[in-house]
């Protein structure tokens, strides 16, 4: 027994080693489109609703998604309409094809999470579904856990403030775990190497503690999501995004999985008893071997099916349904693992097909050992393109196009409005309101039908042809109409686009037309957000608000009158420089008797830490400083002729 185990570990190829030291929590947001509609209509919720998420736009004869109810009745995603109907009769469809409602909930649910967190690692996919690294949060309240007392800890949730938090059992996970048992061994594949056993027990345990912390933050945030915003959630806890993602799909709806350590095994099993090495299992392997190895994000159907077709050693069984119900032959991750030479070279060569990215094998493999280095990104300011499809069953004319392009890029033109306009308190602003980022390119893809075959077939053909050009400024006009905008935007850019993708006049047998907007470039702010850039004009504005109580008036008042000398600079005004101050001290030059030019005041700090700025002017030197010829006032030489302007006046 021990024997075999350590040859098959020995027999896998060596892969990059583990990398566990985040924590990450991935939220799947429960039946989020059926949730935004009974959010809005409450009386929804006793009845089967079907809501069509973004892709429904484009397979409008399906359903995409169901609610639990629906699902308990029977239904599931990816069903025909027309089934649905059949099974359930009384079900209530809801056209979700306008999805302002889904991605305004979606931000709001988004930013509400994004609050709790320090680094501000909150990734979007989709509507529905958010990835957050709270590594640094649970370095935090690791490092602060009282071990004489774990079962009444306090989670911090602000650095600064050790009031802000909830209390929590330290030495339970809270939630679902993966394993339910995890004492219980089941035999396994390798995942990784390991280092020495003693180092590993210590390792395990860290991250135990770290993954019930994290456990409880979620339950923490789930919670909160519920309460405050009124949708429910389930989360997967675990040490990377591929690995959170699919252990939360374990326990739905409203529930949240951790996965369990030790994430990896020992490379020399010899030195175990059996019960020790069923013990030190990888429960990564374990969890994931019996995973269809299409379902492994980040490995696509066509990656997928010339892995099966590979394994099976000939074309896996599909028909059309399968196209969105899956394959009729599942090939699981497990099977993939422990096929004779499989690794990363042998991936290389199934995956490395004519276009792909190199090292397509390697990373494959990583995935399928659970290994996934992919940072969870900061929010953006700015998405990266704005992009706005349709399906048909068949555009053939040229007063189709127009109709179906004018409805397009009408939402195209709100969809901008909405994401890429802020408020602004500019009084010449147009409508209170300002852009963030101007796109520079427009770019419209198109999907023609491939013509019958000889035998009256038609393949399937997913490939989209494009053009782009740049994106007119007059779209950005924020006093024009909208219905202006779209009809110039169509007539001048679009339709001449189109021209360019099909020269006939007619029968392209389209199946989708779709507008987007890209190549952001984001304007400068007064805060600087826009990738550290700020709005040089907007921030002197402010500034001179700011400054306005110190400002150094240039009055007509004679120096020898004490009392205008003091009214000009006013008693809380900016300290001088230390350099400066003590030059003017060192002249004695009476303050009675300095002009306004002779107290010169800062407008702007020019200090930065211990350290001064230096001046510029090399000529600056008390060598290069007169005496007034009427009052002894001392002044550098510049400052003199205007000095002199007061004599004049009182002259």
């Amino acid at each position: 027994m021990i024997s075999t185990a350590a040859a098959a570990v020995a027999a896998r190829p060596r892969i990059q080693t583990r990398n566990d030291n985040r924590i990450v929590l991935h939220f799947d947001y429960d039946c989020f489109y059926a949730s935004v509609f009974e959010r809005e209509n409450p009386s929804l919720k006793a009845l089967p609703l079907l809501t069509p998420p973004p892709k429904a736009v484009q397979q409008k004869q399906i359903v995409v998604t169901c609610n639990y109810e629906a699902r308990r009745r029977g239904l599931r995603k990816l069903q025909l309409i027309s089934e649905a109907k059949k099974l359930v009769p009384d079900v209530v469809i809801v056209l979700g094809e306008e999805l302002g409602r889904f991605r305004d909930a979606s931000k709001a649910l988004y930013k509400f999470l994004e609050a709790f967190t320090w680094s501000g690692k909150v990734e979007k996919l989709g509507f529905d579904e958010v990835w957050m690294d709270v590594t640094d949060l649970i370095d935090y309240n690791q490092a602060i856990l009282n071990t004489n007392d774990l079962e009444h800890s306090f989670f911090q949730l602000k650095r600064n403030d050790p009031t802000v938090g909830f209390s929590y059992d330290a030495t339970k996970i809270a939630g679902h775990s993966f394993p339910d048992n995890p004492q219980q061994g089941i035999p396994s594949r390798s995942c990784t190497v390991t280092p020495p056993l003693g180092r590993e027990d210590n390792d395990t345990v860290t991250l135990m503690t770290r993954l019930i912390l994290g456990s409880h933050l979620a339950h923490h945030l789930r919670l909160n999501l519920e309460d405050d915003q009124g949708y429910t959630s389930t989360v997967g806890i675990s040490t990377n995004k591929l690995l959170s993602k699919l252990v939360g799909n374990l326990n739905k709806p409203k529930g949240q999985t951790t996965l369990l350590p030790p994430y990896v095994i020992l490379e020399d099993a010899s030195c175990l008893s059996s019960s020790d090495e069923a013990r030190r299992q990888s429960h990564v392997s374990l969890f994931l071997d019996g995973h269809d190895i299409g379902k492994i994000p980040g490995i696509g159907f066509k990656m997928s099916q010339r892995i099966r077709n590979h394994v099976l050693s000939r074309p896996a069984d599909f028909d059309d349904r399968s196209m969105y119900e899956g394959t009729n032959e599942s090939i699981t991750v497990g099977h993939v693992a422990t096929f004779p030479g499989m690794g990363p070279e042998l991936l290389e060569k199934i995956l490395g097909v004519p276009g792909a990215e190199r090292g397509i094998g390697g990373r494959a493999w990583n995935l399928i050992n659970g290994i996934d280095d992919t940072e969870v990104q900061q929010a953006k300011n700015v998405p990266s393109q704005i992009s706005i499809e349709d399906s048909y069953g068949r555009l053939e004319t040229m007063s189709e196009v127009v109709k179906e392009l004018r409805t397009l890029t009408t939402s195209l033109i709100r969809r901008m409005h909405r994401d890429l306009l802020e408020d602004d308190d500019e009084p010449d602003s147009a409508g209170g309101k300002r852009w963030t980022a101007h796109p520079k390119t427009l770019r419209l893809s198109t999907r023609p039908r491939l013509p019958l075959n000889a035998d009256g077939t038609r393949t399937r053909s997913f490939n989209r042809i494009s053009r782009s050009g740049p994106l007119p400024n007059f779209v950005f006009n924020l006093k024009e109409d909208i219905n202006a905008i779209v009809e110039k935007l169509v007539q001048v850019a679009l339709i001449p686009m189109f021209r360019r993708l099909h020269s006939q006049p007619s029968g392209w047998s389209l199946s989708l037309l779709n507008v987007a907007v890209t190549n952001m470039v984001e304007t400068a702010s007064d805060d600087g957000r826009a990738g550290g850039r700020r709005d040089i004009g907007r921030m002197f504005k402010r500034q001179e608000e700011v400054l306005k109580e110190w400002k150094v008036e240039d009055r007509d008042v004679p120096p020898d009158h004490p009392a205008g000398s003091e009214a000009v600079v006013p008693s809380h005004a900016i300290p001088l420089p230390p350099t400066l101050g003590n030059e003017i001290q060192h002249h004695c030059v009476p303050t009675a008797l300095a002009g306004s030019e002779d107290m010169i005041q800062p407008t702007q700090t020019s200090t930065d830490g211990n350290a001064s700025w230096e001046s510029d002017d090399e000529d600056d030197g008390a060598g290069n400083r007169a005496m007034c010829a009427v009052c002894n006032a001392v002044m550098p030489a510049f400052a003199m002729a205007a000095h002199e302007r007061f004599h004049d006046l009182d002259k």
